[in-house]
């Protein structure tokens, strides 16, 4: 029969118990999503994280239909519909037709949608700089490996437009 380990049983050398590293990982989640808010809370234009996203994914991807920004964002068409009415109401996108097909409807960015983004972006970079500079040296190789493993999984490889702060679904 074989040998049954407890919950308490020590792990081999070199891992952790997966509650520690979810846990763990969960606290990061929130020590970012908070930077991520206050940054969109300092450029003071009340849009939410949500509505930042799409923002991000049009800036980094480009202007793109209601059914494709919903997919970028894994949200559903009344969804993203939705909130692009909001944007647009924010002058922050814009809707155009497209000249060969005018039933096409695209989703841009404004110039103040694209002020925006670079505003919060800079913002987000600025704390991160300031939190990661806190850190000793020899962690960072660390903390860049463990970052790149987490965002492989996650499935967001780098991709242009990615320094934008959020250029994933």
């Amino acid at each position: 029969m074989p040998e049954m380990t407890s919950p308490e049983a020590p792990f081999p050398p070199g891992q952790v118990a997966p509650d520690e590293l979810v846990d763990t990982v969960l606290a990061a989640s929130r020590a970012l999503v908070a930077v991520a808010a206050r940054s969109l809370a300092a450029a003071g234009d009340e849009v939410t994280l949500p509505q930042y996203r799409a923002l991000v994914v049009l800036a980094a991807q480009g202007p793109q239909g209601t059914a494709e920004l919903a997919a970028a964002l894994a949200v559903n068409p009344s969804t993203a519909t939705r909130m692009c009415d909001r944007l647009v109401r924010k002058g922050l996108v814009r809707r155009h037709r497209q000249a060969g097909d005018r039933r096409s409807v695209r989703i841009a960015l404004t110039a103040a949608g694209r002020d925006l983004v670079a505003e919060v972006t800079r913002r987000r970079r600025a704390e991160l700089a300031r939190l990661l500079g806190a850190l000793p040296p020899e962690e960072h190789a660390p903390v860049i490996a463990a970052f790149r493993a987490f965002a492989s999984a996650a499935g967001e490889l780098p991709q242009p437009g990615a320094a934008l702060g959020w250029a994933g679904p």
